[in-house]
Parts: structure tokens; C-alpha cells; sequence
């Protein structure tokens, strides 16, 4: 059965996440700003209780063991067109954003997002995005703090990094050698 979204549901939130511990403090974080919470760790169980359930909001993590989390909000919406979906994920990138939105979630966030985060969210409605900051990042200072990311990722191990950076291991050393990009003031 479909549904363009009434509001007799209150605010039934289905929160589908593989990782129990991020799982369990986000359900208790989400049922103390008041929403009636269904907690599940795979995207099978998920697309399989989405006719039944039919929640108002809904977290999604992007990869699970059983498969991948846009599937979920494809279920989702073809229950109800009006669920206000945010995926979630340790692995962002634009592709993957991109993909979320055009299959329709409402927001993106990497992990680990916190429970303000994904309150504000689900619940931001179609307002206007906020002003630029006044000072963002140079291209430069986030490509360094990508890497410097990547490579502790990598247990600050030079070859792994430039691997996965897909660049040459010499390059990322000099990289790394030098101080990170200054911020303008």
C-alpha cells in the first residue's frame, strides 16, 4: 500500500545499521527527542518489514554484510513517498552521496554522525541552505587533510597510502613532508 505521508504515525523512526553498538546508542539518543524507534541490522529484514512498518523518518547505513542500504530507501519510498531518509556511512564520496539522493534519501552524513546531526537531518524539512562559512577550507587544506586522513587510516604506513591514494609512493612522501597548507586569515 502507498502512501504520499499522513501524520497520524507520530514519529516512527527505523534506524538499519549492522554495527550494534552505534545502533543501540542511536536508538536511545533518538527515543529521548521523542521518536518511536525500530531498530534493525540487515537490509533483508529491512526491506521485508518496510510494507509493515511504513516509518515516517529513517537512518540507513550505506554497506551492510547483506547488502547495501540504498536498496532499503528503494523499499522505503515505494511504501511511502513522504519518509525523510538520511544514509549514513564510514565510506563517503560524492558518487555514493549522489546515488543516495537520486534514489531518495534527504541527507548524506559520514559516520560517526552524531545524534544532533541526524535529528537536524531528518527533520530540517525544504529550508534554504545555510550561508557558506566565512572562512572554508582552501582546496588545498582539504586534499591535505584527505590524506592525512588516508594515512593514518593506514596505520601511517607510506606504501598502503600512496596505494590506496593511487599515487606514487615518493610523491605522497614529499606530501607528507611538508607543513599543511596555511589557512588565509
Amino acid at each position: 500500500m502507498r502512501d504520499t505521508g499522513d501524520d497520524s504515525q507520530g514519529k516512527t523512526l527505523l534506524i538499519v545499521d549492522d554495527d550494534d553498538a552505534f545502533r543501540d546508542r542511536l536508538v536511545r539518543a533518538m527515543e529521548n527527542r521523542g521518536y518511536e524507534v525500530t531498530a534493525l541490522a540487515s537490509v533483508n529484514k529491512a526491506q521485508l518489514l518496510a510494507p509493515e512498518l511504513r516509518p515516517k523518518f529513517a537512518v540507513v547505513d550505506l554497506r551492510m554484510p547483506d547488502g547495501n542500504g540504498l536498496d532499503v530507501v528503494k523499499a522505503l519510498r515505494e511504501v511511502r513517498d513522504s519518509t525523510r531518509i538520511v544514509i549514513l556511512t564510514g565510506y563517503g564520496n560524492i558518487a555514493t552521496a549522489v546515488a543516495a539522493v537520486k534514489v531518495g534519501a534527504v541527507d548524506y552524513l559520514a559516520k560517526p554522525a552524531d545524534a544532533d546531526a541526524i535529528h537536524r537531518a531528518l527533520t530540517s524539512g525544504d529550508r534554504p541552505l545555510p550561508p557558506p562559512p566565512d572562512n572554508p577550507m582552501s582546496a588545498d587544506r582539504v586534499r591535505w587533510e584527505h590524506i592525512q586522513r588516508v594515512f593514518e587510516q593506514c596505520g601511517r604506513n607510506v606504501s598502503e597510502t600512496a596505494r590506496r591514494l593511487n599515487m606514487h609512493r615518493r610523491t605522497l612522501q614529499r606530501i607528507l613532508a611538508k607543513h599543511s597548507p596555511q589557512e588565509q586569515k
